[in-house]
């Protein structure tokens, strides 16, 4: 089982043992659904969504079985995980944490490694790697035309002044 970082608890709502979640994840509409399982903590503890709604910038969520705001305490400040099987994902569909390790291509040429992909409020950033240099790529259509998963490829358009 692949577990993937879908965010962190960062309180409780109410009385009612509702939680706060902080996540950045990509595909929310997808997991925060009625009986989708989430794995919380380092101890992975199974768990099923039975409500969720969005507040603020907040996903709140309560779990099947619990509906007082002291059993669900023991959850605050835990991180929350899915298994990647459990989520089910298009042709062009893909996890951040699959393009890491993919080669950065441009005019045919390989230039490095994605390392990483930053993320801040405005846009995600390629941090890609060779021996010598490091890229940084707006992660917008603009700029990339194609992932290719099977090749394990990302093929950048040769802007002038991006990569040099």
């Amino acid at each position: 089982m692949k577990y993937i970082y879908l965010g962190k608890i960062v309180n409780t709502h109410g009385i009612k043992g509702e939680l706060r979640l902080l996540s950045n994840f990509k595909y929310k509409n997808r997991v925060f659904k009625k009986e989708f399982k989430i794995y919380i903590g380092k101890d992975k503890i199974l768990e099923e969504i039975n409500s969720y709604r969005q507040h603020k910038q907040f996903d709140m969520i309560t779990l099947k079985g619990y509906n007082n705001i002291n059993d669900v305490l023991k959850y605050k400040s835990l991180n929350v995980y899915i298994n990647k099987d459990d989520l089910l994902l298009g042709n062009n569909e893909y996890l951040d944490e699959d393009l890491i390790g993919l080669s950065v291509i441009v005019n045919g040429k390989c230039v490095g490694k994605l390392k990483r992909i930053d993320k801040n409020k405005f846009q995600d950033i390629l941090v890609a790697t060779n021996e010598e240099k490091t890229y940084l790529i707006p992660y917008v259509d603009a700029f990339i035309n194609k992932i290719d998963l099977a090749n394990r490829e990302i093929i950048i358009n040769d802007i002038k002044g991006l990569i040099e």
